[in-house]
């Protein structure tokens, strides 16, 4: 067979020396440090900003999300060599990953709707699983029992 004719999903002519490598992996490991110091950083803006506004805590844990997913596509890239291999072999790991993650989101909305419907339709449930409040703001305190006075029965 004609090694022109063959496809470059076949052929592995993409190995890259040790030295190489070795850059590639100090590059990456300065990368995923950088991503973590932005990462905790917004955090700890989050924890210091206590008053910030439904939009921006839900943009900035959007963020750590982006970054977390950029932190684990590196990983699986080079430290895990994904990268290196062909695309066949990618796609076999990637879809079913995607797959477990709709997966695992489909069962938390469920669950979800399923609590607020529950708790929305069935008044049983809520009344014996809502705590009430007594007069002394403790739940299910009772009051304490009227004594008789003596000598009067």
């Amino acid at each position: 067979m004609d090694h022109q004719s063959a496809s470059s999903e076949v052929t592995f002519e993409h190995h890259i020396s040790d030295a190489e490598f070795k850059q590639r992996v100090k590059k990456t490991t300065i990368l995923l440090s950088v991503i973590t110091v932005i990462e905790l950083g917004i955090g700890l803006l989050l924890y210091a900003w206590p008053g910030a506004s439904y939009l921006v805590v839900l943009m900035f844990k959007g963020a750590v999300c982006i970054l977390t997913l950029a932190k684990a596509y590196y990983i699986v890239s080079v430290f895990m060599h994904l990268g290196d291999e062909i695309r066949n072999m990618i796609m076999t790991i990637v879809v079913p990953l995607l797959l477990f993650i709709w997966f695992i989101a489909a069962f938390i909305i469920d669950g979800n709707s399923y609590k607020n419907l529950r708790n929305t339709y069935d008044l049983h449930f809520k009344e014996t699983t809502t705590p009430v409040h007594g007069h002394h703001g403790s739940p299910h305190q009772e009051e304490p029992a009227a004594t008789p006075e003596p000598g009067k029965q």
